[in-house]
């Protein structure tokens, strides 16, 4: 994955002997920035480059994933969103645009229910609510996400790329396909890990709650998305108060890597034209 290099990197410590690392770039209102099941920080690699421009953005590798510490104990979307609000807590001052795909896209939520004034734009990336509120993948898709039949984890990272991406993206860009294989190749996720985030996953459920959500939301979906079907999008859109739902025809979950730049330019633009705070605030 091609990632800056001029970036820094930071530890935050997020309870007693536990921290996450934070990659740090560019300058202007924080932007942090979660991905989803079992990736780092360069799942925003084709995107951090111009976000940065407009945004300092705050890259978490959450805890158990990269150089953060191994996770002890169970994984819960709470746990998680505590974690973040954290680092928001030491990195800025006081509250931060927050970005969440997939898994990150949960978290996200949790974030902005638990610790509302820490978020001051939210924005939703092939996410969904969970529980009864929320439209289920093909399990045969969710089989091929989680590996499928493979005996290796890099076989089985392939596997879940075929699902991922959207069927033209990959017919389009196998190199990039193969890039993303290689690097996972190189820095494998812990088993524990990815269990404790699936774990995490299952037990997500937000429908009731997402009307107390109070901070400005933009909902990005991929109209071919098989993991997370476009029917969780436009449940985040209808339940939030005041949602702007924006769909990216013919892309799959990874919306944002088959297209940054389309990505960048309505998550720049939404953001750009919001006001200073979220709603009710001065």
């Amino acid at each position: 994955m091609d990632w800056p290099a001029d970036e820094s990197v930071v530890r935050v410590a997020v309870a007693p002997g536990q921290e996450v690392v934070v990659h740090e770039l560019g300058a202007g209102h924080p932007l942090c920035c979660l991905p989803g099941l079992g990736a780092d920080h360069t799942a925003f690699a084709p995107n951090v480059r111009s976000l940065a421009l407009r945004h300092r953005c705050l890259v978490v590798d959450q805890v158990g994933i990269g150089a953060s510490s191994p996770v002890t104990g169970p994984l819960t979307m709470a746990r998680l969103a505590d974690d973040v609000a954290r680092v928001i807590a030491e990195r800025t001052e006081g509250a931060a645009d927050v970005l969440g795909v997939s898994m990150g896209g949960m978290v996200a939520q949790h974030l902005a229910l638990r610790h509302p004034d820490r978020v001051r734009h939210l924005v939703l990336g092939c996410t969904g609510p969970g529980g009864p509120a929320a439209e289920r993948a093909d399990p045969a898709v969710t089989r091929q996400l989680l590996g499928g039949d493979a005996r290796d984890p890099v076989t089985a990272y392939r596997n879940a790329c075929r699902v991922m991406y959207s069927e033209e993206f990959q017919a389009q860009h196998p190199e990039v396909i193969d890039g993303a294989v290689e690097w996972r190749a190189h820095h494998l996720v812990r088993g524990q890990t990815f269990r404790a985030q699936w774990d995490a996953i299952r037990g997500h459920a937000t429908g009731d709650d997402l009307p107390r959500i109070n901070a400005p939301t933009l909902v990005l979906h991929g109209t071919h998305d098989r993991v997370m079907p476009p029917g969780n999008g436009a449940v985040l859109a209808a339940r939030i108060p005041g949602a702007t739902l924006e769909w990216f025809e013919g892309r799959g979950h990874l919306f944002f890597q088959e297209d940054p730049e389309a990505t960048s330019e309505r998550l720049g633009g939404w953001l750009g034209a919001q006001a200073p705070g979220p709603r009710g605030s001065a």
